[in-house]
């Protein structure tokens, strides 16, 4: 059935899936640091992909070269680092505008890749955007931004070794492997304030539905699709996460968008838009 699925469609669920995960662990905030649900996160998401890719493990464990797993390891260090900024920026700024300011990362991938002049327009289209939505926070929230901005940095990386691991056609042992490393990176960083969600059945449950639903799902299509297309399309169709996250963050956390918030992402999705008619 995956097979069959458009990669649009499957950036709708994995949309779906990460910021719904994303709004259940915003409000774990109140119980533990974003690092603490970062950490279990990834530790959490790194056990699911192991168990789904153990047939793999199994059949290709020789085939293991030093590059491969170095691949491997850094997408791990990548993707741990940007799911850290991402919950530290989220706990300060609205989730759909942080992501629609993070986009900045994925849609600078595709311009590297594609140099034509409507590339160009899509590119400042979305930096003016970008401009308008961190704009309305540089007096009230200057920490927040810094954090989305690094987690729009890691989401570049992540999209250019994700492609590495995604190439090694090893469906997703790659990906736990790269969690496994992340999640013991972000140990020392997660562990002492952890103590809520490790004590309550509850607690330590959600965090688990978060791990499921904001990494093993979204991430493992992600490997999938990215075997499936060029990088440059698959930075491009990131394009729906953003309004994904606009809408969740909208009936779930009741962050209602301004029109300063709507105009900003219009631009976003208005460059990206422009973009994508290169790409297919």
């Amino acid at each position: 059935m995956i097979d069959r699925a458009s990669p649009e469609a499957l950036f709708a669920v994995s949309g779906i899936a990460q910021y719904t995960g994303a709004v259940i662990a915003v409000n774990l905030f109140a119980d533990a640091t974003p690092a603490a649900v970062t950490w279990l996160r990834v530790a959490t998401a790194a056990i699911v992909v192991l168990v789904v890719s153990a047939p793999h493990w199994r059949r290709d464990w020789h085939g293991w070269t030093r590059p491969d797993i170095g691949h491997a390891a850094m997408f791990g260090l990548v993707t741990a680092a940007m799911n850290l900024c991402f919950y530290l920026a989220i706990d300060r700024i609205a989730l759909g505008k942080s992501v629609v300011i993070e986009f900045v990362g994925p849609i600078a991938v595709a311009a590297a890749l594609t140099r034509t002049l409507r590339n160009s327009i899509a590119l400042v289209l979305a930096a003016v955007g970008v401009i308008v939505l961190s704009g309305v926070e540089i007096d009230s929230e200057p920490l927040g931004l810094l954090y989305i901005f690094g987690a729009s940095v890691f989401w570049a990386l992540y999209i250019i070794l994700g492609r590495r691991v995604a190439r090694q056609s090893r469906g997703m042992a790659g990906l736990g492997l790269g969690l496994t490393v992340g999640a013991l990176v972000l140990l020392p960083l997660g562990i002492g304030g952890s103590r809520a969600l490790l004590s309550s059945w509850h607690l330590f449950g959600l965090v688990c539905l978060v791990g499921l639903l904001s990494t093993a799902v979204p991430y493992g299509i992600d490997q999938f699709v990215l075997r499936r297309i060029p990088m440059r399309r698959f930075a491009v169709l990131l394009a729906l996460l953003p309004v994904t996250a606009i809408l969740v963050g909208w009936l779930g956390l009741d962050q209602r968008p301004t029109g300063v918030d709507l105009l900003g992402a219009a631009l976003v999705i208005a460059g990206v838009t422009i973009q994508e008619r290169d790409l297919i």
